[in-house]
């Protein structure tokens, strides 16, 4: 994104405009909705079996990656590419709307990064060892 920013608005905006296109495919979709599910039946196994050692560490990596990238992505950042896909990159009203949109998609791709970094290592303390 920082690169996409250096550029001219125009050629940033389009840039990204194809970058949204060419990422929803179904295998995008498998790692992506997969994660997701797979966090769900974790927090699931550690509500049922809340005695095991490591049901703590699964519920809360489970919850961080569902809430902090799942919905943080669908909530956060699909909303502003699908601005961005209604928005002609060569408007002279196009540079300001791309310095916000870089702007708002940057922090919350930050709090997926943190959320799925934690979640990471939540599900690795939930291990066995």
């Amino acid at each position: 994104m920082r690169a996409l920013g250096r550029v001219q608005p125009s050629a940033g905006m389009a840039a990204m405009q194809a970058i949204n296109i060419t990422v929803v495919n179904p295998m995008f979709f498998l790692f992506f909705l997969g994660a997701a599910f797979l966090s769900l039946v974790l927090c699931v196994f550690a509500l049922l079996r809340w005695q095991h050692p490591s049901a703590a560490w699964l519920l809360a990596g489970g919850v961080l990656y569902v809430v902090g990238s799942f919905v943080v992505t669908v909530a956060g950042n699909v909303p502003l590419n699908a601005a961005l896909a209604q928005r002609d990159p060569s408007t002279p009203a196009s540079g300001s709307f791309w310095a916000e949109y870089i702007s708002r998609w940057l922090a919350w791709n930050h709090v997926r990064t943190v959320a799925s970094l934690l979640a990471a290592a939540a599900f690795s303390m939930g291990l066995p060892r």
